[in-house]
């Protein structure tokens, strides 16, 4: 089938990624640093998000992390789903401090309601999707160092996502 195919080689891209980020990634001395983040709204979201940057060089980084709702249900709407990125990041002064322009690749599986605005307000809509997909993009932003090694990374960003689903009525479940 088609879509295993393809979800195969990205899994396989991704694995390759990570193995050369983990053997080459702290080679240089002057660069030899690792961060170990964690998303705060997610956090108080309840979705768990842990993320490793390590630093490839003066001016880059590359970035892995998984977000992961383990919410089964939201007002008996589901909101399930996990993420697999990778993302690389070059910074204009050095790695971790300043402006940087990165690029991101991810794989998505999920059972989630999509949220709608109606009337005014944010509902889940009377069905959800069930599937799997994946993502790449770009983004730009900036990290403010302060009180050591505390962070603070403001971004933006932009993709493309495809997505293999089905769709059911909450009515059946």
């Amino acid at each position: 089938m088609l879509i295993s195919k393809v979800m195969r080689r990205l899994i396989h891209i991704l694995i390759i990624v990570v193995v050369v980020v983990a053997v080459f990634g702290g080679v240089t001395t002057s660069s030899a640093q690792t961060y170990i983040k964690l998303n705060g709204a997610y956090a108080l979201g309840g979705v768990v998000n842990p993320q490793v940057e390590f630093a490839l060089s003066k001016h880059s980084t590359f970035q892995t992390e998984i977000v992961y709702s383990p919410w089964q249900s939201i007002k008996g709407h589901p909101m399930h789903f996990g993420i697999f990125q990778n993302e690389y990041r070059y910074y204009i002064k050095e790695h971790n401090h300043g402006f940087y322009i990165a690029a991101n690749i991810a794989l998505k599986a999920f059972k989630m309601s999509k949220p709608e605005l109606r009337d005014g307000h944010l509902r889940f809509q009377d069905r959800y999707c069930k599937g799997h997909g994946c993502m790449v993009g770009a983004a730009i932003g900036y990290e403010f160092r302060f009180a050591g090694r505390w962070l603070l990374d403001i971004f933006a960003g932009y993709g493309y996502s495809h997505c293999w689903y089905n769709g059911y009525s909450l009515d059946h479940v």
